[in-house]
């Protein structure tokens, strides 16, 4: 058995769907014996969660399973998923970044004093 991870795909559409184009991509955890198993695995969970309406004004489509990565072993630091991106706004990127961090650091500091 194997541990793959799985880039499941959905579309939101909100009330009568005049909004901009939203997607949601998720990335699962899968144990299969192989891809084929962990493929239609995830697919299972696609179609479990998606095309189910959430209320009566947001419905999530599953569209598809769009990747799939085999991970070698499940250690402390491992590598699980990466993407590169192209931004227009460098700046705003790097701000936006530490901002989630400061903030995850901060949730995490609350905790340990509550």
């Amino acid at each position: 058995m194997n541990w793959y991870l799985a880039k499941i795909n959905f579309r939101i559409i909100c009330g009568a769907g005049n909004h901009k184009p939203q997607f949601d991509e998720q990335l699962r955890l899968i144990f299969a014996t192989d891809s084929l198993e962990a493929f239609y695995k995830a697919r299972l969970i696609g179609e479990k969660e998606g095309n189910a309406e959430c209320s009566a004004q947001v419905k999530w489509i599953f569209l598809d399973v769009s990747e799939l990565h085999l991970l070698s072993e499940l250690t402390d630091g491992a590598e699980l998923y990466s993407n590169v991106r192209e931004e227009e706004e460098p700046d705003l990127y790097i701000r936006n970044t530490k901002k989630r961090a400061a903030k995850l650091l901060e949730a995490g500091l609350h905790v340990l004093t509550d």
